[in-house]
């Protein structure tokens, strides 16, 4: 009977201590933060919590944090953090966690749960929380900065898709909502409506971010313009490579607004078969589209550039100078790290590799002008320098080409020779344009002419840049 009455409450002991050694109170979570707004670059947050008795815990216990859904119910909670066994053993505890990329809402929460003993926290302070996937800028409308919508109509904006390189679209991740807003001042705007796409029914200038809350993002569009259309309406056109684009690179898109048809044209006149919302080229010129919204129209323009950079120099085409005298001639160019390569008479100057040259010899030059960094382009610019042209008193009416260096070329006065702007035509005596030039360098006739039984007789026009003119009759004698 001892023995019995020893073995129950040795039993009754041990099942006691059990018992106690089996309940775990586990403080709520204190928050190392005010708001989570997590990205690939940064997704690390602390919480702190206290548990009692310490004793209480098993070898095996392991605590894990638990993440609310975006309203801060725990019916569907998602496991964010699962300490190793026996890892946690002393009180306060202070735990790291990652929020899943699908993390989006201001209301979240957290709980501390552990195994052995099972016991759960209450839940933290409510917080906002974001994973922001995507946070870069994006397009929308094609990045054309104008709309335009017929009256009672609409104009549809939609964020650009699929994403590449120079747009990471955040329709590739569907998780992402948006928020639509349209200015009310360069600083501050208004909201309109969420979606991916705004039907926009009243002028003003609208953008769209994606919806990270009260986090702060650089996930936002461009703006875009949007207008009645009427008669003297005008929309924008964008190139996908820029203006001035990089022609190395390949073609560039032109794209129109929205509509229901599209005629394009280049330097005014139509491109057969355009007619589409986008016109793909590799030429430089003068762009245009005439966009048909339905009951209306609108059009729109571009310049477009293919040079990648631009430059000038500051001498004219045609130069002269006398034994003794130099020209020096300077580009001015924008080229990203440009390299310079002078040419006369098609000859590289090997020793002439900056902007300015400094010519001292007659002949055709050219400046070759290669940006290096960036776009691989190049331009040209072409000069001449001669001697200066004899200043005769009149317009000669004989002339003699038997190549006695007398009198063997038509030599007319300063005033109306190359660098004047003055038209110089020189007809046959049936009436053939033998010459006609607006540079005239006192070379004619540069072909020898075929004499018959009577000296020839030629017939000039000249007409200076202020419409003067000048004729009369050449006699070639020889």
């Amino acid at each position: 009977m001892r023995n019995f009455v020893f073995s129950y409450f040795t039993i009754l002991f041990f099942s006691l201590t059990h018992t106690v050694k089996a309940q775990l109170v586990i403080g709520k979570p204190s928050l190392g933060f005010s708001q989570a707004c997590a990205s690939p670059s940064f997704n690390t947050y602390n919480a702190t919590f206290t548990f009692s008795p310490e004793t209480a815990l098993s070898a095996t216990n392991q605590f894990i944090i638990e993440l609310s859904d975006a309203t801060g119910s725990f019916t569907s909670a998602t496991t964010i953090y699962t300490s190793a066994q026996g890892a946690v053993t002393v009180s306060p505890a202070t735990l790291s966690f990652s929020l899943p990329n699908t993390t989006a809402g201001e209301a979240y929460k957290i709980r501390i749960k552990s195994t052995a003993p099972v016991a759960t926290s209450v839940p933290s302070n409510a917080f906002a929380a974001y994973y922001k996937i995507q946070d870069k800028p994006f397009s929308i409308n094609n990045l054309i900065s104008t709309g335009a919508y017929c009256s009672g109509g609409s104009y549809v904006l939609t964020i650009d898709n699929p994403g590449t390189a120079d747009n990471d679209s955040p329709l590739k991740y569907p998780s992402l909502t948006f928020n639509w807003y349209k200015e009310t001042s360069p600083t501050t705007s208004v909201f309109v409506a969420s979606g991916e796409t705004l039907a926009v029914n009243a002028p003003g200038t609208y953008f769209v971010r994606t919806n990270y809350g009260t986090c702060t993002s650089d996930s936002y569009s461009n703006r875009v313009t949007v207008s009645e259309a009427t008669s003297a309406t005008t929309s924008s056109i964008s190139s996908s490579l820029g203006n001035p684009y990089c022609s190395s690179e390949g073609a560039t898109t032109l794209s129109a607004i929205k509509g229901n048809t599209y005629q394009w044209f280049k330097d005014g006149k139509a491109i057969s078969g355009a007619t589409n919302q986008m016109y793909v080229t590799n030429e430089a010129g003068a762009y245009s589209v005439a966009v048909n919204l339905g009951s209306c129209t609108t059009n729109a323009s571009i310049n477009l550039e293919n040079s990648g950079f631009t430059s000038s120099i500051d001498v004219p085409e045609f130069n002269t100078i006398n034994d003794g005298e130099t020209l020096v001639a300077t580009v001015t160019t924008d080229a990203s790290n440009p390299q310079f390569e002078w040419f006369l008479n098609e000859n590289l100057i090997a020793s002439a590799t900056s902007n300015s040259y400094e010519a001292t010899q007659m002949g055709s030059y050219k400046v070759v002008i290669t940006q290096t960094d960036g776009c691989a382009a190049s331009s040209e610019h072409t000069f001449s320098i001669t001697e200066p042209f004899p200043d005769v008193a009149n317009i000669p009416n004989l002339i003699s080409p038997n190549g006695d260096g007398i009198n063997d070329t038509w030599v007319i006065p300063q005033l109306y020779v190359a660098g004047t702007n003055t038209e110089v035509i020189i007809l046959s005596a049936q009436g053939k344009v033998e010459l006609q030039t607006t540079n005239y360098q006192n070379d004619w006739p540069q072909n020898q002419i075929n004499f018959k039984d009577i000296n020839p007789v030629y017939y000039y026009i000249i007409t200076t840049s202020n419409n003067k003119t000048k004729k009369g009759s050449i006699t070639v004698v020889k």
